[in-house]
């Protein structure tokens, strides 16, 4: 499983791998921070992803389905209609 975070964006980007295919997603910080803890830099918040993967990884491939071809950003209001 990979996970970077990416500055440019203030999120950390991974591939969920549903079927064989490779899906790339996003999570941003605030998730991360608010509901998963990271409290330091990029790499506590690599940590807060691996740390949740199953929920994130979860929650990014139901947004891809419901919207297939689109990019899968996952923000803070997508946890709260869980």
């Amino acid at each position: 499983m990979d996970a970077i975070y990416c500055f440019d964006t203030a999120s950390v980007r991974f591939a969920v791998y549903p079927d064989g295919r490779r899906i790339v997603a996003e999570i941003q910080e605030n998730p991360l921070r608010d509901l998963f803890g990271a409290r330091g830099g990029g790499d506590t918040l690599v940590d807060a992803y691996f740390e949740h993967a199953e929920l994130i990884d979860a929650l990014a491939l139901k947004k891809h389905r419901a919207a297939p071809g689109r990019p899968v950003v996952l923000a803070i209001s997508d946890f709260r209609l869980q």
